[in-house]
């Protein structure tokens, strides 16, 4: 019998932004996304709101990689704040990467991501998950 899969969605669920899960099974994690929502008019004076990143903070010892669905800041704007503690893989395309690799250089962060390039239907494990890289045109 295979080992259960654990998802906590850390933000991004039933919102628009903090796009942030982590996939868990037999110990290691996982995350799928890591993103901020901008501050509106129900936030004056707020610049970005970022996901309940404490769960990753605490069990960073257990993160395997972050995989980044796409370049937009509501999937990777959180990833500096979060590398700030703990360090990990990030895979993703080469524009998705391009921009995180921009991101981190601007947070002097850039030596604690190892960015590692995906191509269209390429398939490899990423921690303890089987994964397969399908294009899409949104998440």
């Amino acid at each position: 019998m295979a080992a259960p899969v654990t998802v906590t969605f850390l933000g991004g669920l039933g919102e628009i932004g903090r796009n942030c899960m982590a996939i868990e099974t037999e110990g290691r994690i996982v995350i799928l996304d890591c993103g901020q929502m901008f501050g509106g008019d129900d936030l004056p004076g707020v610049d970005a709101v970022l996901p309940d990143l404490s769960y990753l903070i605490e069990n960073g010892d257990r993160i395997e990689a972050c995989i980044a669905t796409h370049a937009h800041e509501d999937h990777i704007g959180a990833l500096p704040h979060l590398l700030e503690h703990v360090s990990f893989p990030i895979y993703g395309s080469a524009f998705t990467l391009g921009m995180i690799e921009h991101k981190l250089r601007e947070a002097r962060l850039r030596d604690k991501a190892d960015l590692r390039l995906v191509k269209d239907n390429d398939r490899m494990d990423v921690g303890p998950f089987d994964c397969e890289f399908l294009p899409v045109t949104h998440s």
